[in-house]
């Protein structure tokens, strides 16, 4: 019996935010791969480990968690004024499917760098030393994103002082701009609030009904009160992910609002849209111990907010949700707007499992209308290992 033997892809593989992920050009794909389809999601998944009975992703690069469980496939941008088009892959653990319904805010901090290092970037628009400001074209949501990547003798920066809550050792910072992050070209009906309202009553059929804000900035995001769900808002992962029971009530949550939201139309949809809608949960600031054992003062924080990713309470914070944080909050009303105290602000910092994150936000209203024009926040970047993914010849 013969067996093909293994192809080589050359790949990337690098940290971006408090994720991790495999980074292609589009161009290196096999050709079958380059465009979307079956075959792109097979070589995906058999990149990462999935799909894994076991949850481990032993045989592949996946890091057995959604954080860890990422592609991203970049090209030189087809749009006007953008550089390069980002194209984002949430590749399922135990599934054999990968969710495109979405961005990684994360992983968005490693885009720029990558594409500077991989001549994706046009040469005259990198200078010698400074910073390089990368045009992204996010082709998930059909959204710009403006990275402003440090350059150091013609290289990315990539060491530096900057610290990131959730990420063990500092780097250099490199800022991201979401311009005009509310709602998408896919669903969500292109409002910033799909239901018309700041808040509404969410029926949760074995759970209640709940306040929730829903809102499309970033990612589409379900905000509950911790207080409602019995929670208090400064758990760490082990206190849900542990717990079957709350795992399926803040699934039933993120259902139901996926269906009020017009993401899905019959909640069984849900299951096979793992990556968004995401469902987070919020208080008022309250003293506790992050998950690095670091101590996070009430008075440290405006909020604190609590956020499942793929089924899980995440480590730190999506970047996407961390735009929808900030968005929510400066628009007062909002779930999290109230759970920072009310009132107009511009920018938040919120407490999250791994520590504490700042993001700004520009939102105003006009006509009874909230659009928002830009979220901010800072990230780092960093290459860990870069050259080939060898996947058998036969698997995609």
């Amino acid at each position: 019996m013969t067996h093909v033997p293994q192809i080589k892809v050359p790949a990337t593989y690098m940290r971006g935010g408090t994720s991790k992920g495999v980074f292609f050009r589009l161009q290196d794909l096999p050709e079958a791969a380059q465009v979307p389809g079956a075959a792109r999601d097979a070589l995906l998944l058999r990149v990462i480990g999935s799909p894994d009975p076991y949850g481990k992703q032993i045989d592949g690069m996946g890091g057995a968690t959604s954080s860890t469980s990422k592609t991203v496939i970049l090209a030189k941008s087809s749009k006007p004024d953008h550089d390069v088009d980002y194209l984002f892959g949430q590749v399922s653990i135990d599934k054999a499917f990968v969710d495109w319904s979405g961005n990684c805010g994360n992983l968005s901090a490693a885009v720029g760098a990558f594409a500077i290092s991989g001549g994706l970037v046009d040469a005259s628009r990198v200078p010698q030393n400074g910073i390089a400001t990368v045009r992204v074209w996010q082709a998930n949501i059909g959204k710009t994103i403006i990275a402003h990547v440090p350059i150091t003798n013609g290289a990315v920066q990539e060491t530096g002082d900057f610290e990131l809550d959730g990420v063990t050792f500092p780097a250099a910072e490199v800022q991201l701009e979401f311009m005009d992050p509310a709602a998408d070209e896919e669903g969500g009906g292109g409002s910033m609030f799909p239901t018309g309202n700041l808040v509404d009553d969410l029926e949760v059929p074995g759970v209640g009904t709940l306040k929730a804000t829903m809102i499309n900035a970033g990612i589409p995001t379900i905000f509950v009160n911790a207080e409602a769900i019995g929670y208090t808002g400064t758990e760490l992962q082990d206190a849900i992910n542990g717990d079957a029971k709350a795992l399926a009530m803040f699934e039933t949550i993120r259902a139901h609002g996926a269906l009020r939201m017009g993401l899905i139309k019959e909640l069984d949809e849900a299951a096979k849209r793992q990556h968004t809608p995401k469902v987070a949960f919020v208080a008022a600031p309250k003293d506790y111990v992050s998950s690095s054992g670091k101590q996070v003062a009430a008075a440290d924080v405006d909020l604190l907010v609590r956020a499942l990713s793929m089924g899980k309470l995440h480590h730190a914070m999506m970047g996407t949700a961390a735009v929808a944080i900030g968005t929510a909050a400066a628009i007062p009303g909002t779930l999290v707007n109230l759970a920072a105290g009310g009132g107009e602000r511009n920018a938040v910092r919120f407490g999250h499992p791994s520590g504490t994150l700042r993001v700004g936000a520009e939102a105003s209203q006009a006509n009874g209308e909230w659009s928002v024009t830009k979220a901010i926040m800072s990230r780092s970047a960093r290459v860990l290992m870069e050259g080939w993914v060898r996947v058998p010849g036969d698997s995609f």
